[in-house]
């Protein structure tokens, strides 16, 4: 039989489990962990140790085309962007307008048809190392036949040796960070959806990425358990230094995450508006939500997304 457990239960237990991580993340080592445990400082140490490039990605006059019945369409004509190292930047944007094809650039599954796709400096030639894509359909990515504790060890067994001990110890780190603890010899099946989402999160966190990209990992998930979810991500942000790009389809998810919203215009896209997002953190669903700032730029997004769609102008052919 399936074992649930509650948003209510699972949020009570988060903060006490986030506490309990920060006292041993000197431990787990992330990528480039500043000494300081305070997640403002840890962002400002790291941009302060490479004040040449701050920029962990940056794409210049990137043209992504793509054929198809006989035609060639631009997805990105003369696309450029940079990324800071350390912020949380969610990609928006009408159906169709490339926000998964970026993120595929970024993450060297794709090849653009010209331009560059920089990541650490180095101009993206296939995955590269140090970058870890978490994708939608969470249910395709865990194998059901392995538990939480090995289904997590496989994100780093994969790509390094470790002992048996060794790999237990960073596992159950990791499985506390998301909230999961108890549940190690559990198999996804006997999982509710927003906690086998969890273990994707632990998967792709146990390898120390130093950007995770995620395309719209909650969009399957329920309100309540999305909520969850989000506030746990943003704990993790705040926890690990670590760069963050989030696709999703929901406004007030992407104002409610990120510090940077990158809104697309339809496809060759641009970017139609580049926006900071000032409202402190950390952010609260109900404190944050009823901000006026929040609703103002819940409200302008949605407005200009909103009128794209109904427009729905074709894709332009090369």
């Amino acid at each position: 039989m399936p074992c649930y457990v509650s948003a209510a239960e699972q949020l009570k237990h988060i903060d006490a489990m986030i506490s309990a991580v920060k006292q041993r993340l000197t431990d787990i080592a992330p990528v480039q962990k500043p000494e300081q445990t305070a997640p403002d400082a840890g962002r400002a140490a790291a941009n302060a140790k490479n004040k040449v490039n701050p920029n962990v990605i940056e794409l210049l006059n990137v043209r992504k085309d793509y054929t198809s019945h006989g035609r060639t369409i631009s997805v990105f004509a003369d696309f450029s962007c940079k990324i800071e190292e350390g912020s949380f930047v969610s990609i928006v944007g009408p159906s169709g307008c490339g926000k998964s094809t970026l993120l595929k650039l970024i993450s060297g599954l794709e090849r653009p048809t010209d331009g560059y796709v920089i990541f650490n400096g180095r101009e993206i030639g296939g995955p590269p190392k140090g970058m870890i894509y978490v994708f939608q359909q969470y249910t395709k990515s865990i194998f059901p036949w392995r538990t939480v504790l090995q289904n997590i060890a496989f994100g780093i067994s994969s790509q390094r040796k470790i002992g048996r001990a060794e790999l237990r110890e960073k596992c159950l780190e990791y499985i506390r960070l998301v909230g999961l603890e108890g549940y190690e010899d559990y198999y996804p099946s006997q999982l509710s959806g927003g906690m086998q989402q969890r273990v994707v999160i632990a998967r792709a966190l146990i390898c120390e990425p130093k950007v995770l990209l995620m395309d719209e990992p909650f969009s399957a998930v329920d309100a309540m358990t999305r909520a969850i979810l989000q506030e746990l991500l943003l704990k993790i942000w705040q926890t690990i230094p670590i760069t963050i790009l989030f696709v999703t389809h929901d406004v007030e998810e992407a104002v409610f995450l990120s510090n940077r919203i990158l809104s697309l215009g339809r496809a060759p896209a641009t970017i139609r508006e580049d926006l900071a997002v000032d409202l402190p953190y950390p952010r609260d669903q109900i404190e944050t939500r009823g901000d006026e700032r929040f609703v103002t730029l819940r409200q302008k997004l949605f407005a200009s997304i909103f009128l794209q769609e109904k427009e729905g102008v074709a894709p332009q052919q090369a």
